[in-house]
């Protein structure tokens, strides 16, 4: 996937599995439309873990268990400063999501990354 911007702030975590479809419809309808009305959020992918895989590695197919959590949103951002803005922090706390989704999450982790290539064919 080719990049638009220099930055890549991912966001990852488990949830209850109880609450996984409120999870996913409020991250989808609301979460995900909130934080690209931020200045600087350019876009954002979700991704869905997969517990194990198969590759190849120096000519033998291996499987790897994943460490990562179940859920990951990959968000496309101008500068590291968009998510300390006024506007991220309203943003983050905008609609169901801090009071009935974000209590029920877990594992999180966070990391900013700049992209230092981009290739496509």
């Amino acid at each position: 996937m080719p990049y638009k911007t220099k930055y890549i702030f991912t966001a990852s975590m488990d949830v209850d599995p109880e609450k996984e479809d409120l999870f996913n419809e409020v991250y989808d309808t609301e979460h995900i439309p909130a934080l690209l009305q931020v200045e600087g959020c350019v876009s954002v992918t979700r991704l869905l873990n997969h517990p194990t895989v198969n590759m190849s590695i120096s000519g033998e197919i291996i499987q790897k268990e994943s460490n990562l959590p179940k859920y990951s949103a990959i968000y496309e951002i101008t500068n590291p400063e968009v998510v300390t803005s006024d506007a991220w922090a309203a943003a983050v706390e905008h609609g169901r999501w801090a009071p009935l989704v974000r209590p029920y999450t877990f594992n999180r982790t966070h990391s900013m990354q700049e992209v230092v290539v981009t290739s496509t064919q």
